[in-house]
């Protein structure tokens, strides 16, 4: 895959700040992750995740800075690779790499650091196994996302999207050095949660995604198509979050929470089916309420897992 040169230009005088590098991590995408990574370390521990204050106090900052620089390196090489696409597109267009504000060598540098330090840090400091799980969503999101499935094929978002699966492993392996049956599950709702968060977002910039060339969902098969599809996984999301009950993993205090966190995600995704098969076409003021709350979901689903985990299991 090439690489597209075009950029806007900048202003000879105009010099990078930490504030464009911070940019480049896409801070507000990881603050997500990093709730699953630090919740899920909790759900591991079963309690503070540490024989002392200090220690658990020390293995919560690792792990917290080690995933964010992974997963910033992440969206630093996904900015690299994306340049030619991100130009043309109006939310995008501004960010540092596409107005030449940081060069792509800079940006190399910066994002290999970051991933280079985040290995090394949860190695040293944490478990191989939680490096080796940061590694491996670094590789997904930037290979088997960015650079292959990204451009070619709608089920982008769905294979792709496991990378954003792997920061609660992490946080559990950070704890543990191993992984179970219910890190499984963590993984799973979140691969089975997240075509329901991205389409959302798609159905509401989907001429940006056409007009560039990436076969989204809405792009590819419609609105319609990408509304059913939306209902599929948000029931799959829902079945698979109160399975670990099952097991015993958690008790009543998430099998709760699940179910009335997942009732409504389910209500909105109907609400979407109904006004599209209507034939409604969405817009942000009808798709922005699935958008924001699918981000709510899946924050205050893990912070019940963790809870119980703690309090009660």
């Amino acid at each position: 895959m090439t690489v597209g040169t075009a950029t806007s230009p900048t202003p000879p005088t105009a010099k990078a700040t930490w504030r464009d590098y911070l940019s480049l991590t896409k801070p507000k995408v990881i603050s997500l992750l990093l709730w699953t990574t630090l919740t899920a370390v909790f759900m591991a521990a079963q309690g503070w995740p540490g024989e002392t204050f200090v220690q658990g106090l020390w293995l919560l900052t690792v792990v917290s800075l080690a995933g964010y620089a992974s997963a910033g390196s992440a969206g630093v090489f996904n900015m690299i690779i994306d340049r030619d696409i991100d130009l043309k597109m109006a939310r995008t267009a501004q960010r540092p790499t596409t107005s030449g504000l940081i060069s792509t060598r800079s940006a190399f540098i910066f994002g290999l650091a970051l991933q280079v330090l985040s290995f090394a840090a949860l190695w040293v400091w944490t478990t191989p196994l939680a490096a080796w799980m940061s590694l491996a969503g670094f590789f997904t999101y930037v290979v088997v996302y960015t650079m292959w499935l990204k451009r070619t094929t709608w089920h982008n978002i769905v294979i792709g999207g496991a990378a954003g699966c792997f920061p609660p492993l992490v946080g559990w392996a950070a704890v543990t050095g191993d992984l179970n049956l219910f890190a499984g599950f963590l993984f799973a709702i979140i691969f089975f949660w997240t075509p329901v968060h991205f389409w959302a977002l798609a159905m509401m910039i989907q001429d940006e995604y056409k007009e560039v060339g990436i076969p989204m969902l809405p792009v590819v098969h419609g609105d319609r198509m990408t509304a059913a599809q939306i209902g599929l996984y948000a029931i799959y999301t829902v079945v698979l979050s109160v399975m670990p009950v099952y097991f015993g993993a958690v008790s009543w205090l998430y099998f709760f929470s699940a179910l009335a966190l997942g009732g409504w995600l389910l209500w909105l995704s109907w609400k979407l089916y109904r006004y599209v098969m209507s034939g409604g076409h969405p817009n942000k003021k009808e798709m922005l309420p699935l958008y924001l709350y699918s981000m709510l979901y899946l924050a205050l689903l893990f912070l019940a897992g963790a809870a119980d985990r703690v309090l009660l299991t």
